[in-house]
């Protein structure tokens, strides 16, 4: 890549390029091994470049992550609350194992070493379509008159990621559709109800 074609990409052309090559040298290496260096290298731009936009190898790859699967379908009204989540879930689902559960490891490994790692992966998850998503579940389920109306707490709307991601660290990918239903009937749907009764 000569010179002239590196000042020329600027703004989200860059960045896309920097996300490309992030998610190619993660492919091809693995989180363990995945260096910013490299990662440079492969999208023709420089570490500084990198560290600019993201603090962190971890922040790199997150976003990198977001690029690949996003979930930009429209929520589907499937007729019933259990029918909705397990879509959902799956979707979140297809998302984690797209990423590895390796990768997932060590990006929360270093979210525990370093604040703004962790300040960045909040960030991520209250931007997330995740929370349009399950607002517009549970809005159906209402409308449908399967729920009393509900408050979903922050937590509450971000459990299913943490949930998913705890099962994909501990048991790997790809999750069976024995897992997500069990994490929809036995856990996610009760706390529903037990929210919309209070």
């Amino acid at each position: 890549m000569t010179e002239t074609t590196r000042t020329r990409r600027r703004g989200p052309q860059l960045e896309q390029a920097i996300l490309d090559a992030a998610w190619a040298e993660l492919s091809d290496v693995g989180y363990p091994a995945l260096t910013i260096e490299a990662v440079a290298k492969r999208a023709g731009t420089s570490k500084p470049v990198i560290y600019r936009r993201w603090p962190s190898r971890a922040a790199l790859v997150v976003a990198a992550w977001a690029t690949r699967r996003p979930i930009s379908e429209e929520t589907p009204d499937l007729g019933s609350l259990r029918g909705d989540l397990l879509w959902l879930f799956t979707r979140i689902a297809m998302r984690m194992d797209a990423m590895m559960s390796q990768t997932i490891a060590g990006v929360m490994s270093e979210a525990f070493k370093h604040p703004e790692v962790q300040e960045f992966l909040r960030e991520r998850m209250d931007s997330a379509p995740l929370s349009e998503s399950l607002w517009t579940i549970v809005d159906n389920a209402v409308a449908r008159g399967e729920l009393s109306p509900v408050a979903i707490p922050r937590r509450v709307l971000q459990l299913p990621l943490n949930l998913l991601r705890s099962e994909a660290i501990m048991c790997g990918t790809p999750l069976t559709e024995e897992t997500l239903s069990s994490i929809v009937d036995d856990i996610y749907i009760p706390i529903l109800k037990g929210l919309a009764v209070r």
